[in-house]
């Protein structure tokens, strides 16, 4: 078998381009800094220029690059895509020392970039403003894709952008937009740029600072939870506006952005009608009930909290930290109101479960997703059928439309992918000496881009206990969660350089 002959010279090219846009942001992370007069501003400039120049060698040394890009290619630019912009990403924090160390750097950036949350700093308000909103705009960035960011563009370079969205969003969701795939990333960036003004809006208007304000809506719209204080949304519990407003951009985004497309159209039907946001919804509502009931009568939030007591009444601080903390799991934003793991052993076992479960398909979510669970539940259901009349034809319907096998199978397949990945993770944390809470926290946690874990790595704690091959291990399983695994592994098969 010969190996398989890649076009690099887009792929190069494409890399530059996303140099340019991760520069580009350091840019306006320096401008912040500049507003602010933290005293980074000269090096968060540097960081960004020399981003810049290598970004635009790269384009300008492949400017004569074939225009065809196919799905190989694609899955490579994706997969290593991530990893360049993680590594130039890290630039920031190493100019300005805000993290000396360049694997620790890497795991904040990465943890960034694919939304996790999970962060080394033991001390976040002492760091300059500029740092603060660059590490925030790493979720920013990550949280919808910077491969669909960059492929709004790609008309200029005359370069189709299918495989990439493709290798981007391998889930069995498949709602478009429009029919050309560069005007639906302009749309969902568009959607998602307008939750995050008006989200920093309410934010300020409810007690926050601007800067808070604007760091916390970038968090919450990529579901990433990188705060700009020490205690997370526990330093405004005394503030029940702020975390509503939170819980209810978090639950927009735990929702597919198709479907906040439709609402701005008009079409409420089609919100009402899809199966996979009815279930999301039910799932959020029953577990929050769940939580509720047993804060109430076996909690004591005012003990679990992590800054201030609560100031209303104990039946309504049930139901908001219950509601905060199902939805900051559900859809793996990993913001913390306060420590769950204090809730009786129940809610921490039940906390952990839903690290599983994941937000909508389309969403900025990680996870397994909703929809994936509502098809592997409703095949389940029609296996017990299927034994009863082994000759009948009872395919899987989603929205009224039957469901193909190759779908079920790839959602059955990575379903085992993603519990064979869990359980290695889990294995390989072992390794380092852990414990079994905080080894199956970790890698649930990790490769679910949730955030908080269990045992050592709770809410209330952070990553930077992990050994530096611990925080390696970390961020591949946050990177593959963040791509859904197979983009990922498929890379590291034998037949994916190969012809046939």
């Amino acid at each position: 078998m010969s190996r398989i002959r890649l076009n690099y010279k887009i792929i190069f090219h494409f890399f530059g381009l996303l140099l340019l846009f991760n520069g580009g942001f350091m840019l306006l992370a320096a401008l912040i800094s500049l507003i602010y007069k933290d005293g980074v501003t000269l090096n968060l400039f540097l960081a960004s220029l020399a981003t810049l120049l290598i970004g635009a060698v790269a384009m300008y040394g492949t400017k004569n690059h074939s225009k065809e890009m196919n799905k190989r290619e694609g899955y490579i630019v994706v997969a290593f895509g991530w990893i360049v912009m993680s590594l130039t990403g890290t630039l920031p924090y190493m100019a300005t020392e805000s993290i000396p160390t360049f694997t620790e750097a890497f795991f904040e950036t990465i943890s960034g970039y694919t939304t996790t949350g999970a962060s080394i700093l033991n001390d976040i308000e002492v760091l300059p403003e500029g740092v603060l909103f660059w590490r925030s705009m790493t979720h920013w960035i990550g949280g919808m894709g910077i491969i669909v960011l960059a492929i709004a563009i790609l008309p200029l370079l005359g370069v189709g952008g299918m495989q990439l969205f493709a290798a981007e969003a391998p889930g069995p969701g498949g709602d478009k937009l429009h029919p050309r795939i560069t005007d639906t990333a302009k749309r969902l960036w568009l959607i998602y740029f307008g939750y995050t003004v008006a989200e920093t809006i309410l934010l300020q208007v409810a007690g926050m600072s601007f800067f808070d304000a604007i760091n916390h809506a970038l968090s919450t719209l990529s579901t990433g939870g990188f705060s700009t204080k020490n205690a997370s949304i526990a330093y405004w519990n005394d503030n029940p506006a702020i975390q509503y407003i939170i819980i209810f951009f978090m639950f927009l985004a735990g929702t597919n952005f198709v479907l906040s497309y439709y609402l701005f159209k008009g079409k409420v039907s089609k919100i009402i009608k899809d199966e996979e946001f009815k279930l999301y919804f039910k799932f959020i509502a029953v577990f929050t009930i769940i939580a509720a009931v047993l804060i109430y009568f076996r909690a004591d939030v005012s003990q679990s909290t992590i800054a201030h007591p609560m100031v209303l009444g104990e039946g309504e601080s049930a139901v908001r930290h219950a509601l905060f903390q199902v939805l900051t799991v559900i859809t793996t934003t990993g913001f913390v109101s306060a420590d769950y793991t204090m809730w009786t052993p129940f809610l921490t076992v039940f906390f952990f479960g839903l690290m599983f479960l994941g937000g909508s398909a389309g969403s900025t979510s990680g996870g397994v997703k909703v929809v994936r669970h509502l098809i592997l539940i409703k095949n389940g259901f029609l296996e017990f059928k299927r034994s009863l009349h082994p000759n009948a034809i009872l395919p899987v319907r989603y929205n009224t439309k039957s469901i193909s096998k190759d779908i079920v199978f790839n959602v059955l397949g990575f379903f085992i992918l993603y519990m064979l990945s869990f359980i290695i993770g889990a294995l390989v944390f072992s390794m380092f000496q852990m414990d079994f809470e905080s080894a199956i926290g970790l890698s649930a946690s990790s490769l679910g881009n949730v955030g908080p874990a269990l045992g050592d790595f709770g809410p209330v704690n952070n990553y930077a206990a992990l050994p530096p091959l611990g925080k390696w291990w970390a961020s591949f399983l946050m990177l593959i969660g963040r791509l859904e695994l197979f983009t990922v592994l498929i890379i590291l098969t034998p037949f994916f350089w190969r012809n046939r």
